[in-house]
């Protein structure tokens, strides 16, 4: 009985709050989805098993593109035009993804800080704090723990983070012996999972927002910022992965790929595997200062300071601003009159266009390590400014991948592939399986989509509801919203098409398929962890501390049970 409700409060539901059907017209990707079924899932599947398979991301990446485009052209052509026409539909969608301002700005910020390590190299900042730190990190755990702790502080943003941290710590993790596939596990896995439930982020303000826009269908004036705290125990997978980083390094266990590949370093001191390709050209980053030039901290420390200090006040001012300017006047005056306050400070970073800020710290970054570099007669300003160039051509390959990643996710979106996940996932389910579903749910889509912002905006309208009409306690609200919020980062977290996987790869200088394969060894055990001690356990009706504890001690034994000593 229970069963059929279920399949018919979901069916109903998704005609209500569905405003396409509401309105009586289809998108294109629900009438893609419809005409084109298992197909649409043929993109991502062919980018990624092909990337597997041959290790080269970039003809995957066009294949999988262009196999989309293939279809998309189908709706319109016959097959042999289609051929041709896919072609050209290819190079629109890559065009389409450098005309979006955030995708541009993300390229430029690429550059500019694969510019500012070159400097920071040339200056001799760089071997300056790697020797720095050797002295601290004297070990494989401390070193780890090192860059642990790093990726945890930069948690206002997860492009930030997979930028910063690896070019800091890659120069200690290859002394110490640690494989470029677990620092790039490190680095991933403390972007998207903290920036994620950090209280104050770029990603906070469009989570609140689909929470509010949740509500608002339902006619319900609820406090969402509220919500989202609410829902933060409940975001199992991130505090479930964070945490298995950190018992992993004391322990100093590893399994399964990951095993191997530190092993490999350990006995070797190769950080790359024999057919790797690394994501950077580390030669052209590392460009070794001049000998008989003072070795000084300050020239890494500064300009990296400049960087994060200034992108974290950039986004404040950019998001004030924002609000100011907006259409919102009761929210400007809070914020006119109360600046510092923490509603001031969260509705600014929530308001600010991370792409453009981040650019301009790095830009502003760059140019305080030439000036460093100059006013310490190490380096002219012509010298610096071929430095700052040599090392963003090092990260082309990376913007490459990214645009195509871009190029990819636009087309599956418009083929319809994540309506079409959710048209056979979502089966009927009794209520205490409802977060397990919509975790899972997320998990796929981001997963074959490779973006968490989309699988987001997908399941929230329908997730929100649908949990209101089971059971609208705000305990259970907050379980259901926590689920959306944290399956669409596993995927994110995961996909070897999500960005912010391809930037970490980018900054541990890592073969991108050596680092998916690793990190997939040991995110998919902990995401089972999530959902058979954390989802089901709370859907349960126990308290959420108990499946937190439960899930911890879970990840514990996992690493003692299976792993090994390197």
């Amino acid at each position: 009985m229970i069963r059929e409700k279920s399949k018919i409060l979901f069916c109903l539901i998704i005609c209500i709050f569905n405003s396409s059907l509401f309105a009586g017209e289809l998108s294109p990707g629900e009438i893609n989805a419809t005409q084109w079924g298992l197909l649409t899932l043929l993109p991502p599947l062919l980018a990624i098993l092909l990337a597997f398979i041959t290790r080269n991301v970039i003809l995957s990446l066009f294949i999988g593109i262009y196999s989309g485009s293939f279809l998309l052209s189908l709706n319109t052509d016959g097959f042999l035009n289609s051929l041709w026409k896919g072609f050209i539909r290819l190079t629109f969608e890559m065009q389409a993804s450098l005309s979006s301002s955030w995708n541009a700005g993300i390229v430029l910020q690429t550059l500019a800080i694969g510019g500012l390590i070159g400097v920071i190299s040339r200056i001799g900042g760089a071997k300056a704090i790697a020797e720095a730190l050797s002295r601290r990190a004297r070990s494989p755990r401390s070193a780890q723990f090192y860059t642990w702790c790093m990726g945890l502080f930069i948690f206002f943003d997860d492009y930030a983070n997979s930028l910063t941290v690896g070019p800091i710590m890659r120069p200690v993790t290859d002394k110490m012996r640690i494989s470029r596939e677990k620092l790039a596990f490190i680095i991933d896995a403390t972007a998207a999972p903290i920036a994620g439930i950090a209280l104050i982020s770029t990603w906070i303000g469009y989570e609140l927002g689909l929470i509010n826009e949740g509500y608002t269908a339902l006619g319900l004036n609820e406090n969402v910022y509220g919500m989202f705290i609410r829902t933060i125990p409940y975001r199992f997978y991130n505090i479930f992965i964070l945490v298995f980083i950190f018992i992993g390094i004391w322990m100093l266990r590893e399994f399964g790929p990951m095993y191997h590949a530190e092993k490999r370093t350990r006995t070797t001191g190769n950080v790359h595997g024999t057919v790797a390709q690394p994501m950077i050209d580390t030669d052209a980053l590392a460009v070794q200062p001049e000998k008989g030039i003072p070795l000084k901290v300050s020239n890494a420390v500064v300009p990296i300071l400049t960087l994060i200090i200034s992108a974290f006040l950039g986004l404040y001012y950019n998001g004030f601003t924002a609000i100011i300017a907006g259409e919102n006047t009761v929210l400007a005056e809070q914020v006119r009159s109360a600046p510092l306050s923490f509603l001031a400070i969260r509705e600014a970073f929530s308001a600010s266009d991370a792409s453009i800020v981040l650019l301009q710290a790095a830009l502003l970054a760059g140019i305080i390590a030439m000036f460093m570099g100059v006013s310490r007669k190490i380096i002219t300003w012509i010298q610096a400014v071929e430095t700052w160039i040599q090392g963003a051509k090092a990260l082309l390959i990376t913007v490459i991948i990214l645009v195509l990643a871009w190029s990819l996710s636009g087309i599956v979106n418009e083929l319809g592939t994540a309506v079409y996940l959710v048209s056979i996932l979502s089966e009927t389910i009794p209520p205490f399986l409802l977060s397990s579903l919509i975790f899972l749910l997320g998990a796929s889509i981001s997963f074959a989509t490779g973006t968490s912002f989309g699988t987001m905006g997908i399941l929230m309208p329908l997730a929100i509801p649908l949990a209101y009409a089971m059971d609208p306690s705000r305990g259970f609200m907050a379980m259901s919203i926590g689920a959306v919020l944290t399956g669409a980062i596993f995927g994110d977290h995961c996909s070897p098409i999500s960005d912010t996987t391809i930037l970490s790869s980018m900054g541990a200088a890592c073969d991108h398929i050596d680092h998916t394969r690793t990190q997939l060894g040991y995110a998919v055990p902990v995401a089972v962890i999530a959902v058979l001690f954390g989802y089901i356990p709370a859907g349960l009706g126990w308290p959420v501390w108990i499946p937190l504890l439960l899930g911890i001690a879970a990840v514990a034994a996992l690493i003692r049970l299976f792993g090994k000593k390197v």
